[in-house]
Order: C-alpha cells, then structure tokens, then sequence
C-alpha cells in the first residue's frame, strides 16, 4: 500500500482533465505535488489553490524534457513518492497516411517521455523505498495497449510500447520496492479525442466519467494494485 498523505507526488500532464482530477485527488489526500503541463497559463491556474509546491511548464517533445522534469520535482519537495503519467497525445488516419513527424511525435509523449521519466526518477524512488514509503508510478496506457484498434494503429502502437515496457520494468524493479501499475481504462470523456494531433476522431459511445475513473486510479495507487484492466472500470 502507498500512503498518500505526506507523499511527494509528480503528476504529468496535470493541465488535461484526467491529470487534473487526479492532482484535486491526491491533493485532498494530504499530498504535496509538483504539477507538469505545456501551458504555463493553465498550469498557474490549476496551481491557485496553493496545493502545488512547484508547476513546471515543459513540453514532453523537448529533448530535455523528462530529465528537467524530475530534477525540478525532486528539488521542490525533495523526493518522490508517487509518480502519475497522465499525459497523452492521439492521432487518427489509416497506416498509409501517418506522416513521420507525427508518428514520431505520437511515440515521444506517449512511450519515450514517461519511459524517460521513470528512469530518471529512479534514485530518488529508491530512496522512498528506503523510507518504506512504497513509491508508486501510474502510467494510462488505456485499452488500446491490449485491444489495438483499426484507425489507430499508431495511437494503439505507442500505448502498447509503454505497457510492455512497464510490465518487465515492473518485474525488475519490485525487487527495489517500487511499483509501477498501469491503467488500461476504455474510453473516457476527457476531450482529448476532439483535439487530436492528426485525423479526425470516429464516433465513439459514451465513455467513462473522468471523475469516476480518477477515484478508481487514486484507490489502486493506495491498495497496492499493478495493473488495472478495462473491466477494472466498469460503471466509471
């Protein structure tokens, strides 16, 4: 189990709907957070409340960004105990039509920057194992990392990278006491389908109440949970 009152906590992509409920989540818990996102704007708002101790305005494409990420969350609360990964990029069109640019965009924010980010988190969450804090990193890979969906090959592709990467590395570094779960929620009503990096979103059916799948990722992050299939969220 990970304790969330007096945990220092790093959420990536804090700005987006989901990050943003989760950073509300953790906060009420007695968490003390460092708040990640693009808009430096956004990030002043989400931050208002006082509840952040640090926000950091990078985007996830810059070649410096996962290790200037941690390096500024661990200098503002002094470690880390829990790491969520809510950033996310999508992409719509058939395989013939994905450009390099945006395939490669699609891999960066969504396999390559968290995959990044946890390594570079590593001493500080073996030092939270140390404490016997029992450091935690949530990952959103979604239910394309299992379920590849025509249309969104691309998209599926770069969810599922990090899935296997989080599934071996999770096996590796137990032995360190740190746990990575990952999330496999189906569609959820964040907006982010509407503000695609390329194509057009196909007509999906309602999808998961974001403030329902956020109480179900705060209770696995507590309950010691690694891996949180689509089912995991039904009614959410």
């Amino acid at each position: 189990m990970t304790q969330i009152e007096g945990s220092r906590a790093l959420v990536v992509g804090a700005t987006g709907v989901l990050g943003t409920q989760l950073a509300e989540r953790l906060a009420s818990g007695g968490a003390r957070l460092a708040l990640h996102g693009r808009d430096e704007a956004r990030l002043a708002e989400r931050a208002a409340g006082g509840t952040a101790a640090a926000t950091i305005a990078v985007d996830l494409t810059d070649e410096t960004a996962p290790e200037a990420i941690v390096e500024r969350s661990v200098a503002a609360l002094g470690g880390l105990d829990v790491i969520v990964l809510a950033a996310g990029a999508v992409g719509f069109d058939g395989v013939a039509d994905t450009a390099a640019q945006d395939l490669e965009t699609l891999f960066t924010v969504n396999a390559l920057a968290p995959m990044r980010i946890i390594s570079a988190a590593l001493p500080a969450l073996r030092e939270s194992a140390q404490q016997g804090r029992e450091p935690t990193v949530l990952a959103l890979t979604g239910i394309v990392a299992e379920l590849p969906t025509a249309g969104l090959a691309s998209y599926s592709a770069s969810k599922a990278a990090l899935a296997a990467y989080l599934v071996a590395a999770g096996r590796e570094l137990r032995r360190s006491g740190i746990r990575l779960l990952d999330a496999h929620p189906g569609h959820t009503e964040t907006g982010l389908a509407e503000r695609p990096l390329f194509g057009t979103a196909p007509k999906f059916p309602r999808g998961h109440q974001p403030g329902a799948v956020a109480d179900r990722l705060v209770r696995a992050i507590v309950d010691g949970e690694t891996t949180l299939p689509p089912g995991a969220f039904t009614g959410a």
